[in-house]
């Protein structure tokens, strides 16, 4: 099962340096039930976008709780046992949880398959979205524009052997 972890460039520079995403439990995106629904697609590759954007607004709410990080999201993808990813239960509804799993421990960093990350134009908007994310959550409209913006840059693909060059 294919797995998208949320970080920020830090967090990529400590998984780099230890060999691994966390210590666990770790909080991940991938197609799941509630996923399926909320998306309301049967095609696997747009399904995998759909957790793949779900990861980069979870790693867009870790930049706005680490300010001195820099502003570009960061989302890990990786393949893991198909039991190794548990869905949270009773979340189906929330409209923060669709896609959202747990795994119950670390990760290590040589099982990505993929990084993906903001290019440095990036950055602007997604620091003025980080800043507005508190108040697109309690429902402010203009807020939430800001956060789309974010959104609409697409996070560039890079191959495992880049993350040195990444965080360095």
């Amino acid at each position: 099962m294919r797995v998208y972890v949320p970080l920020t460039l830090p967090g990529l520079a400590e998984a780099h340096r230890t060999g691994q995403l966390g210590d666990g439990p770790l909080t991940a995106y991938a197609v799941t039930p509630a996923l399926r629904e909320w998306y309301v697609s049967d095609d696997v590759e747009e399904l995998e976008y759909a957790a793949l954007g779900r990861a980069a607004l979870a790693s867009l709410r870790l930049l706005a709780a680490d300010p001195a990080a820099p502003r570009r999201r960061v989302v890990v993808a990786v393949d893991v046992a198909d039991g190794a990813a548990t869905a949270e239960p009773g979340k189906g509804p929330d409209p923060d949880a669709p896609g959202e799993v747990r795994l119950a421990g670390p990760v290590r960093l040589a099982k990505a398959a993929a990084v993906h990350v903001d290019a440095e134009d990036a950055e602007e908007d997604v620091a003025a979205a980080a800043q507005a994310l508190d108040a697109a959550d309690k429902g402010d409209d203009d807020a939430r524009l800001v956060v789309d913006g974010a959104e609409d840059h697409e996070l560039l693909w890079f191959a495992t052997q880049e993350v040195p060059q990444l965080v360095g």
